[in-house]
């Protein structure tokens, strides 16, 4: 029985490929992980750069390096002993301001969206298209007319025990107040097009066994919306908690600034900038949020595809 063979010509052409392949897969490679490390250097350098300033003792970028001569934690106990600069009141400003507006932005959120998703009223889809055009203009150009609706509210509304207003210029009430008004209109639409993808066989079956609408929502809805939750809130405490326009506005005194504001404090003096303070003051504030990133990153992914199915 004779065997087959390959022509020496076919061989050295297969051969020829495979090399050819081999060596387009080992470049492709290489270039990729150049780009990856050229991305993650240019996306890192920043990062490394503000904690090389935090321990720079001289607390200026001019003469900044890498590795700064006599590094030490004196920007640190600069942020923490001040008196003039007020470093741990802007932090917890801030947090206060951006928990109270998250969970009160959450809370409304998700019973707008529960009634525009599962109730057929007169004016739906006039308020669901008023909702989303607020949206369409850009915060900057509200900015006068909410500076003098929050003093007029404070003209209006009853004073503290103190003689301050509540919700007047120069307290956080005032602040959350706008920061509610600003977060609803997206967050709806998002959270709506999550409740639209919970099947109504749910909310039908329950109501065959004697539920109520309350019963329905708290108890067999409520359960299902953890990650959109979650998103909501996480992107609500975000947006707050870095605001610096709204805050630099409404807010006047230094014991009611939040920390974006307090932290320009740092770098708006002409002959006094303190770029040392200011850059461990900002990897302290990132703390937080990064925080609820490692906490919850599972569920981000989750609660925004899921909320983007339908609309």
């Amino acid at each position: 029985m004779s065997s087959v063979t390959t022509p020496p010509d076919r061989k050295n052409f297969v051969t020829r490929y495979r090399e050819s392949r081999s060596l387009q897969k080992s470049v492709g490679m290489a270039l990729r992980w150049i780009l990856a490390v050229v991305l993650i250097l240019f996306s890192v350098f920043p990062i490394i750069w503000i904690i090389s300033a935090s321990f720079n003792p001289l607390s200026t970028l001019a003469t900044q390096t890498l590795i700064p001569a006599n590094a030490g934690l004196d920007n640190y106990r600069f942020l923490f002993e001040s008196e003039v600069f007020p470093f741990p009141v802007w932090l917890w400003n801030s947090v206060k301001i951006s928990s109270i507006s998250t969970i009160l932005v959450v809370t409304i959120c998700m019973f707008a969206a529960y009634a525009f998703s599962r109730f057929r009223f007169y004016g739906r889809q006039f308020l669901m298209k008023a909702i989303l055009l607020l949206q369409v203009f850009p915060g900057l150009l509200s900015i006068v007319a909410i500076f003098l609706m929050v003093s007029q509210i404070g003209d209006v509304l009853p004073l503290h025990p103190d003689g301050t207003s509540w919700f007047g210029l120069n307290t956080h009430e005032g602040l959350i107040l706008v920061y509610l008004g600003g977060a609803m209109s997206i967050n709806i639409w998002l959270m709506k097009g999550f409740f639209d993808t919970i099947p109504r066989d749910i909310d039908e079956s329950a109501m065959v066994d004697g539920a109520s609408h309350w019963q329905i929502f708290w108890r067999l809805l409520f359960p299902l919306m953890r990650p959109i939750l979650v998103v909501i809130g996480i992107l609500s405490f975000i947006g707050t908690y870095g605001d610096f326009v709204l805050a630099r506005i409404l807010l006047k005194s230094t014991e009611k600034y939040t920390l974006m504001v307090g932290l320009q404090i740092y770098t708006s003096g002409m002959f006094s900038q303190k770029w040392g303070p200011f850059a461990a003051g900002a990897l302290l504030g990132a703390i937080p949020i990064m925080i609820i990133y490692l906490a919850l990153q599972d569920l981000i992914v989750g609660g925004l595809t899921q909320g983007a199915v339908k609309g």
